[in-house]
């Protein structure tokens, strides 16, 4: 146990001289927390569209008033003069409203004939931006109530939303267990697998070979380190958040039970990876091309429910899926029993990957 202390404490010294090392791990957390807060908090900002309204009369103006009304979008109006086509392009719109001409009268005619057939109003745009959704929202429900107001007509079924965790959290609070993971899968693995690769090109494993250390030990002292590195790192973090965000997330001792059992799961993964790179440049390549997928499809930063079907596959088959969901069950839900489940995933696969990390690495020349 001492010898996986003092060589902790060395690597630790190393590790903190490297500057990029202590801004991934104490800085970049906090950075991500800070801008994606600053994101998040601006989410109810209406959404500027711009309108043309060619109607005479006061069907068209009614309706743009309950469209406003929607409370998701700020109207700014077209010049009736203008060819809204041509409009479009010069300004570069990627949506637009146009209230068409005679859309009161043909809504009068509609009403007195009690046939069939619809007015529309027209919507342009591009359906791949997330823009396009979101006035569409709007204009539905302006639609709708149009429809009950015209038809002298009540609706008698509503949505009641409740949340699935409690009313005090945002949507930061929901961010935060994915920043720590990402956090715990960075450092552990871009760290060990640099230095793994750096220590075999450069012959140091062979002087390792020549101490008492096992390369169980070795692997452990990183472990130890990352963990303690790492607790800090989500201290400083969650502080940041409360104190600018006002964050209600909590953070319960099962938290830091899943920062040991994450760098424990991609030190091994870093070890593995630096022991088959030639040198420090491939090794990075491997880890990038290993660690970025993770990233993203792991649901630290996007909902896996949003994912096609396919990619839902993938994302079960990740780690970083089972920490980052351990890490929401404790801190978000308060599930410690799903999080327990999770936790079991992360430390099977981590000893696992650690017998096949400290096998694979060789301390000799082959």
């Amino acid at each position: 146990m001492n010898k996986i202390l003092a060589d902790a404490l060395n690597y630790g010294k190393q590790y903190l001289r490297t500057k990029s090392a202590a801004f991934f791990t104490f800085a970049f957390p906090i950075l991500l927390v800070l801008v994606f807060g600053a994101i998040f908090s601006g989410s109810t900002t209406k959404l500027d569209v711009p309108v043309q309204n060619l109607d005479d009369g006061g069907y068209g103006s009614s309706m743009l008033e309950v469209l406003n009304e929607t409370g998701g979008v700020n109207l700014k109006m077209i010049p009736r003069d203008v060819d809204m086509t041509q409009y479009i392009k010069d300004n570069s719109l990627s949506i637009a409203v146009m209230i068409p001409r005679n859309f009161s009268q043909d809504l009068n005619a509609r009403l007195q004939e009690n046939g069939s057939g619809f007015v529309e109003i027209t919507v342009y745009g591009d359906p791949s931006q997330s823009t396009f959704g979101t006035v569409m929202t709007n204009v539905n429900i302006a639609e709708s109530i149009m429809n009950y107001h015209l038809a002298q007509a009540e609706p008698i079924l509503m949505v009641k939303v409740q949340s699935v965790a409690s009313n005090a959290y945002g949507n930061m609070d929901y961010f935060l267990p994915g920043v720590i993971c990402i956090t715990v899968m960075t450092n552990a693995l871009y760290g060990m697998t640099a230095v793994c690769a750096e220590y075999k090109s450069r012959g140091y494993t062979k002087l390792l070979a020549t101490t008492t250390l096992t390369k169980g030990e070795w692997l452990a002292s990183k472990i130890l380190i990352y963990t303690v590195l790492l607790s800090a790192s989500v201290l400083m973090t969650y502080v940041a958040g409360v104190l600018v965000w006002g964050l209600h997330i909590s953070l319960t001792p099962l938290t830091f039970a899943l920062l040991p059992a994450g760098a424990l799961l991609f030190s091994s993964v870093g070890m593995m990876l630096g022991s088959v790179s030639k040198d420090a440049e491939s090794a990075s390549a491997i880890a990038n091309a290993i660690g970025f997928p993770m990233m993203f499809l792991s649901g630290s930063f996007f909902p896996v429910e949003m994912m096609p079907g396919a990619l839902q596959t993938v994302a079960k088959g990740i780690p970083l899926t089972y920490l980052t969901d351990a890490a929401r069950d404790t801190m978000l839900f308060g599930n410690t029993g799903s999080a327990l489940v999770n936790l079991a995933i992360v430390l099977v696969i981590g000893t696992v990957l650690f017998i096949a990390g400290s096998r694979l690495m060789s301390w000799k020349d082959k």
